[in-house]
């Protein structure tokens, strides 16, 4: 460009200047000629796309430059119409727009990785009656593997002796750890919190619940199509009536004047003015500053196509545990059934005992009664994993637990009046820790999962933007309704295993839903990655950021409702952009075809036609930074 206005205001070294740019448009062809090899392909198959236009206007305008240039080293006299730099902004322009686009891609093959490094690559078996270290890869079925507190389960299958206390959270989103006992199945990847058992293989190597994870991600990472750009079904359109009229516009131009030079001439501006320079900086231009005003607002697109599809979601999928919610448990009730015991009592007796447990509900009530309170001191301790604690306050027997766990030591009364409390806390998605002493129940404490503070506003949103709106969970059916009527979601599908997430989002799928689904976990990735929309919140696990297209950095959903709001805007100002980008060339064509030239000689040449593109290039740019405000 610096070379074609110093040619534009000195005649002196015209020829020297004039091979100067035919040699670095040459260079910046040559490293674009991907773009001459698709277009040309797509036109020689009648399936003519943007990169026809990019090859067809940039080699025109080139030849056009090589045809001046020889004409004035033959002694002709031209206006200094040389173009080259016309033909190396298009192609540059339209080059760093797909840059842009495509510098993001989500790395499916790292979040496998991920995914894969779960399992250990070791374990414990019991062979002859001993046990012995082996390598994951070489377990068989049936093969019988010990587990002890703290090991991760290496492969599927049924525990055939002792208990355990297993967190799923990884595989099933569940946000309480689950016991598991005799005949129970245990999942790969899942973490044995407490207890000693050992169970027989059922599912080794491709086959377990992990591995069947890893394929649906990859399956899905693998079918997921790039969004078609509104731009090449234009351009489908556009392209062949340009290369129709430029071709009419020199074979009249011949048959009545017989000059060839007027006839190219005429013939070279209509492709000149029809090039795509606005057409190619419309959408990339406004999606790189939409995703600018998202980073800035907390939300990281990963990918362009992503801002566009999420203008076509129509049904929204939020995750439970850690999305709509914290994922942290907290005291919501402290109830004494005793007039002599009053709430901190009952708390310093909860919490007296609990800090010996590992139990993330122990570890909740220990933080709700603070360090620096005074703690009564405990013998006997004795755990049972999923039910409860026994431990004595001096010779005072002392019982925390569920309702099944304390019975055996309550009367009928107290013993129902167990049960209606667990099930009263239930309904309101709470879980109940019992206290009883030998005959006697004591009182209850209630901890629930705590719901992020902006979750109700932004559901209520989503639903009024016309969403529909569905909360997907691992969890049992009481607790997920009783969450979904605090948020105000309607729709609640519950104890849902990742597959069974992955077949009911492509249930949807095939029923003409565009999906956008909200999750934080490993278990969730399979979901995000088939969704046509998959956002993670910013808090949730490496595996769940890297599948998911979006990314809420500040965990917030009322973040989701403004990534929608932006998409809807983007958009808009795309297709405007896009108006902008022909509405130049439309008016342009029938004055660049010699329209005008038998009547009043009035000819658009290609450097009035050149200043007509660079003005619609103009207009699109300041279109695309209205989304500045």
């Amino acid at each position: 460009m610096i070379f074609a206005m110093l040619t534009m205001h000195s005649t002196n070294h015209l020829i020297l200047f004039g091979i100067i740019q035919l040699c670095i448009t040459s260079i910046i062809l040559i490293l674009n000629y991907q773009f001459f090899t698709r277009g040309y392909q797509a036109l020689f198959k009648f399936v003519p796309n943007m990169d026809t236009l990019v090859a067809l206007s940039t080699s025109a305008t080139y030849i056009y430059g090589i045809v001046v240039i020889i004409l004035i080293i033959l002694g002709q006299h031209i206006n200094h119409n040389l173009y080259f730099e016309s033909a190396a902004t298009i192609i540059t322009l339209v080059s760093l727009g797909k840059y842009f686009e495509s510098r993001a891609k989500v790395r499916t093959s790292k979040a496998l990785e991920q995914l894969i490094q779960l399992a250990p690559k070791n374990c414990t078996i019991i062979k002859n009656g001993r046990p012995q270290n082996i390598a994951i890869d070489a377990l068989s079925l049936n093969d019988i593997i010990l587990i002890k507190p703290g090991d991760i389960i290496p492969v599927d299958g049924v525990i055939i002796n002792g208990t355990g206390l297993l967190n799923q959270a990884t595989i099933t989103g569940e946000s309480l750890p689950v016991t598991k006992k005799v005949g129970d199945t245990v999942i790969a990847a899942t973490t044995n919190e407490n207890g000693t058992f050992t169970f027989q293989a059922t599912r080794v190597g491709k086959d377990t619940t992990l591995s069947q994870i890893i394929q649906i991600v990859n399956q899905a990472s693998n079918s997921k199509a790039p969004i078609a750009r509104l731009a090449d079904k234009v351009s489908g359109i556009f392209v062949p009536i340009v290369i129709s009229i430029a071709l009419i516009t020199l074979i009249i131009w011949l048959l009545i004047s017989r000059d060839f030079s007027l006839a190219f001439n005429f013939s070279i501006s209509v492709l000149v003015i029809s090039c795509p320079c606005a057409l190619g900086l419309a959408t990339p231009l406004a999606i790189m500053i939409a995703t600018g005003k998202g980073a800035t607002a907390g939300i990281l697109f990963k990918d362009a196509t992503h801002l566009e599809n999420l203008n076509r979601i129509d049904t929204v999928i939020l995750d439970k545990t850690g999305t709509i919610t914290n994922g942290t448990f907290k005291i919501t009730d402290i109830l004494s059934l005793q007039a002599n015991l009053n709430q901190i009592n009952l708390l310093q007796f909860y919490a007296s005992i609990e800090r010996y447990s590992e139990h993330p509900l122990a570890k909740a009530i220990v933080t709700a009664y603070g360090n620096k309170r005074v703690y009564l001191d405990i013998n006997h301790f004795r755990e049972t994993p999923g039910q409860g604690i026994q431990a004595n306050l001096g010779n005072r027997p002392i019982y925390l637990g569920n309702a099944k766990f304390i019975a055996p030591y309550l009367h009928q009364t107290d013993r129902q009046k167990a049960i209606e409390l667990t099930e009263q806390y239930a309904q309101e998605g709470k879980t109940t820790i019992l206290c009883a002493t030998t005959d006697k129940l004591l009182g209850a404490v209630a901890l629930a999962d705590t719901i992020r503070p902006d979750s109700i506003n932004a559901i209520q949103c989503l639903k009024k933007m016309g969403l529909h709106v569905i909360m997907l969970t691992g969890d049992n059916q009481t607790t997920a309704t009783a969450f979904a009527k605090k948020v105000g979601i309607n729709q609640v599908i519950a104890n849902v295993l990742p597959t069974e997430k992955y077949q009911i989002i492509t249930a949807l799928q095939k029923n003409g839903h565009h999906i956008l689904m909200v999750g934080d976990g490993i278990n969730d990735s399979p979901a995000l990655k088939i969704a046509n929309i998959g956002v993670a919140i910013g808090s949730g696990t490496d595996i769940a950021i890297e599948t998911a297209d979006i990314v809420l950095i500040k965990n917030s959903l009322t973040d989701l409702v403004t990534a929608i709001k932006l998409s809807h805007r983007t958009v808009r100002n795309i297709k405007r952009g896009l108006f902008w980008a022909f509405i130049y060339n439309l008016l342009g064509i029938p004055l660049a075809a010699g329209i005008l030239y038998p009547f009043l000689h009035l000819t658009l040449n290609p450097m009035i036609a050149a200043s007509a593109m660079s003005l619609s290039s103009i207009c699109v740019v300041i279109n695309a930074l209205t989304l500045q405000r």
